[in-house]
C-alpha cells in the first residue's frame, strides 16, 4: 500500500505541476489525456458501468498500440503498457464488436478537431507526441491488436 500512495502522490504532484503552467489546454496539458481518447468512448460505451481508470487502461494500450503502428513506439514499450496494467488487475482488451460503436464516439473527444481526431501519444518513456494523421485503418488496426 505505500507504494501505492507514494505512486498516486507523485501523479497528482506531476498533474499540478502541468496544469499550472498551461491554464488552456494546449498540448502541454494535452498530455494529462494520454490513453483518454478511447477511454473516453470505452466509458460511453460501457454506460458508465466501467470505472473511469479500467477504461482509461484500455485507451493506453489503444494509444500505445496506435503510436507502434504509426512507427513512433517500439514493440518492447507497447508490451510493457500490458504488462504494468495488466499486474494492477487494470483491463487491457475490450470486446471486438464493439469497434462499430466505439468509432464514432471518438470524435466526441475534446482534442478533436472537426473531423480530424488527435491522440497524446508516445515514443519513448516520458515522451510524448501528438497523433494528427491517423487514418480509419490505423486505428481500426490497433483496436483489433486490443480486442477480446
Amino acid at each position: 500500500m505505500p507504494t501505492t500512495i507514494a505512486l498516486i502522490e507523485a501523479a497528482v504532484q506531476v498533474k499540478a505541476d502541468v496544469v499550472s503552467v498551461d491554464f488552456k489546454e494546449s498540448f502541454s496539458r494535452e498530455v494529462l489525456n494520454y490513453g483518454h481518447t478511447l477511454g473516453h468512448a470505452v466509458e460511453i460505451h460501457s454506460k458508465y458501468t466501467m470505472r473511469h481508470g479500467e477504461a482509461i487502461s484500455i485507451g493506453l494500450v489503444f494509444a500505445a498500440e496506435l503510436a507502434q503502428i504509426k512507427g513512433h513506439l517500439s514493440e518492447q514499450v507497447v508490451a510493457m503498457h500490458r504488462e504494468i496494467l495488466s499486474s494492477l488487475d487494470l483491463p487491457v482488451t475490450y470486446p471486438h464488436a464493439a469497434w462499430s460503436q466505439l468509432l464514432p464516439l471518438l470524435s466526441l473527444d475534446k482534442k478533436a478537431r472537426g473531423k480530424s481526431l488527435r491522440f497524446v501519444a508516445l515514443s519513448a518513456i516520458g515522451t510524448t507526441l501528438r497523433i494528427e494523421d491517423a487514418i480509419e485503418s490505423d486505428l481500426s488496426s490497433a483496436y483489433e491488436r486490443i480486442s477480446s
